[in-house]
């Protein structure tokens, strides 16, 4: 028979447990065997230095992969990646054998890169749970250490009481559309900025304004579309704003269950607006009784604040905001007088064990590891993005003809965005060659995306998390010669 353990060693036990540790972990043959896990690993990562070439072996497997996943999905992906299941920060290992920087990151998702040693450790000890999905009905601690993390940053600045943690950022915007409805006794229409995006669900398609993504869709929400901040126009714009969202408010009274803002806009251009603009149409939100949803399931964590709210200012007007990507889980977070009744908010799963360690492991790495603020990593490396943009945008003119607008305005610069949302204008913005571009790009070792509404934009998320600054020199070296081919 088993001895019971001492004293100590179960108080010890116990206090893991309630600290989302798994039992396994304490056995101190499990903790050298993660151990040896992350050396064998630190290992293979040290031939993954730079861009690789295909390895010849291994293109025909490869391809044959990409093929049946083409086929099974029902139609090709934009790039042929299959991925290693290896890398080395922000160098990305393909199943042929290539090696390529890895400039969106699952768009947004993996903020600490690949196979980062912490996060491995953190998904390690995630499996060895006795359970592979966490739940609502029967939650290990590991869930409520991520909601305690997202809550107790939100409070610092804002009155976000209670989180809500679900498995997609598109789930994380129907809790919170559903949480403004209740409150507002089923106001049926919505507020949102023109060229936003909401997810993928039907009514999340039809309040994005983006007409492919819901074409053949049944509409059955109400959406009022507000003008985002217009650089061009300056303080003009703010007064044009202020004007629709009156004229919207007067038109429809008591008819809005919220104004959902992404205070950085992600597929829309990575455009951003002052806290002035935004805090003026909050104004009006708060005194006509329109909750305010702040919709930073892209721009979480990637501003000099871990909230893109608290970056600008305007904690003290958030009703509701909604999380996602880089946190691995999404969470809805919201008041205390939001709190919706009983059988509104469930869900069978919340996310994977692995998810919620790796996930507390990043937004723990990012609270305390001086990511954050004027002088911060994220600011650091938003800095080096910029002076290498503007760099070849001074030295390569004929790659970056004016970029006009709707209203046939030239932007005012062909580099943007903020922290680790970064932007780049080349081509005149156009949809077609800048498509040309990343396939180009993809062949020389650089993985991107675009993003934006005629003109488009190419789009970098980088993983701000493990992403050095002087890495920005071989990457824009790929940008610069792939342009020089499609140019």
């Amino acid at each position: 028979m088993t001895a019971a353990p001492s004293q100590s060693v179960a108080t010890t036990a116990s206090a893991a447990v309630l600290d989302g540790l798994p039992p396994l972990m304490q056995v101190p043959a499990v903790r050298a065997a993660v151990d040896a896990i992350l050396a064998e690993l630190r290992r293979l990562q040290a031939g993954i230095t730079g861009v690789r070439a295909a390895d010849p072996a291994r293109a025909s497997a490869a391809a044959a992969w990409l093929q049946r996943h083409n086929a099974l999905r029902g139609r090709p992906t934009m790039y042929p990646y299959i991925g290693a299941g290896i890398g080395h920060g922000a160098l990305v290992q393909l199943a042929d054998g290539s090696v390529k920087w890895d400039m969106i990151s699952g768009i947004g998702v993996h903020m600490f890169g690949h196979s980062d040693p912490r996060m491995v450790e953190a998904a390690v000890i995630g499996a060895l749970s006795d359970i592979c999905m966490g739940g609502h009905l029967q939650p290990n601690a590991d869930v409520l250490a991520v909601a305690d993390i997202l809550q107790t940053e939100a409070a610092r600045t804002s009155a976000l009481r209670h989180c809500f943690i679900t498995n997609s950022g598109c789930m994380a915007n129907e809790n919170a559309l559903k949480v403004c409805q209740q409150k507002t006794g089923s106001a049926p229409r919505i507020i949102a900025f023109a060229d936003c995006f909401m997810g993928r669900s039907t009514t999340m398609s039809q309040i994005g304004d983006t007409a492919g993504y819901r074409q053949g869709l049944v509409q059955n929400i109400l959406v009022d579309y507000m003008p985002f901040y217009d650089e061009a126009l300056g303080a003009r714009s703010t007064e044009i704003a202020v004007w629709h969202l009156k004229q919207l408010v007067a038109r429809y009274p008591k008819q809005h269950a919220c104004f959902v803002m992404e205070l950085v806009q992600g597929e829309g251009g990575f455009r951003v607006a002052p806290r002035s603009y935004l805090e003026a149409l909050m104004r009006i939100c708060r005194d006509s009784g329109i909750p305010v949803w702040a919709d930073e399931v892209q721009s979480f964590g990637r501003t000099e604040c871990m909230f893109a709210f608290e970056t600008l200012g305007l904690g003290e007007y958030i009703d509701v905001a909604t999380v996602g990507k880089l946190s691995q889980v999404c969470a809805c977070l919201f008041r205390e007088e939001f709190n919706p009744q009983p059988g509104l908010l469930a869900g069978t799963f919340s996310s994977s064990t692995s998810a919620f360690h790796v996930g507390r492991r990043a937004l723990e790495t990012l609270r305390d590891g001086g990511y954050y603020g004027p002088n911060g990593r994220i600011a650091a490396l938003h800095r080096a993005f910029r002076e290498r943009a503007e760099d070849l945008v001074r030295r390569r003119p004929e790659f970056f003809p004016p970029v006009l607008d709707s209203f046939g305005r030239p932007q005012p610069s062909h580099v943007g965005g903020t922290g680790g949302m970064m932007r780049l204008s080349p081509l005149g913005g156009n949809k077609e060659r800048l498509n040309t571009l990343l396939k180009a790009m993809f062949d020389e070792g650089v993985i991107a995306l675009t993003c934006g509404h005629d003109p488009y934009h190419l789009r970098l998320l980088p993983p701000i998390g493990v992403m050095e600054p002087a890495q920005f020199g071989p990457v824009f070296e790929i940008i610069e010669r792939a342009l020089s081919k499609v140019a």
